[in-house]
């Protein structure tokens, strides 16, 4: 697959990519440089948009694309030290669960928190990654075509989800507690 560079240049109006062997459009940001660059090259080389990639390449000049690139480069090296870290503890976690140690033990030598202990302990899913969990998330619910799904909160801790027959609309209703004798007037 061809990879066509494009410098994108600063100017009054916004950007000047300079497409490499194409020739050079605009664009008004960076966030629409890649779509306006593969829109041109796809019309000037008659081709499809997605037969190709493209790697943008700001130049906004002062020094700042060494230190753009440089702060790009440290991000990535720190996510991938935490990939490794995350691998290094999940591995340490499971030998120490094999022990016989507790979730809680683990987090206590391993200096995590119990919750961390617990999604490291998890078994991954077959796609390889482990899914993200929340338990601080509130209950959702989401509705699948041609059924209803309506969500009643008893209080802020629990939910209580149950299928309708009738509709396609998402409802989510909270009912609130009245006190005995709301009726009356005093």
């Amino acid at each position: 697959m061809t990879t066509y560079r494009v410098r994108a240049k600063r100017w009054a109006r916004g950007w000047e990519l300079h497409i490499d062997g194409v020739g050079v459009t605009q664009s008004h940001g960076l966030a629409d440089a890649k779509d306006m660059a593969r829109s041109y090259i796809a019309m000037m080389r008659d081709v499809a948009p997605d037969s190709f990639t493209i790697d943008i390449v700001p130049e906004v000049g002062s020094g700042l694309d060494k230190a753009a690139t440089d702060a790009r480069e440290a991000v990535r090296q720190a996510e991938e030290a935490q990939r490794s870290a995350a691998a290094q503890s999940r591995s340490v976690a499971r030998k120490l669960q094999e022990r016989g140690l507790s979730g809680r033990d683990i987090a206590a030598l391993l200096q995590l928190s119990p919750q961390r202990v617990s999604q490291l302990l998890q078994p991954k899913p077959k796609g390889g990654k482990v899914a993200a969990t929340s338990a601080t998330k509130s209950p959702r619910a989401t509705s699948l075509p041609g059924k209803s799904t309506s969500v009643v909160l008893k209080d802020a801790r629990s939910a209580k989800t149950s299928k309708s027959v009738a509709g396609s609309a998402l409802t989510q209703t909270a009912r609130k507690k009245t006190p005995k004798n709301a009726d009356s007037v005093t």
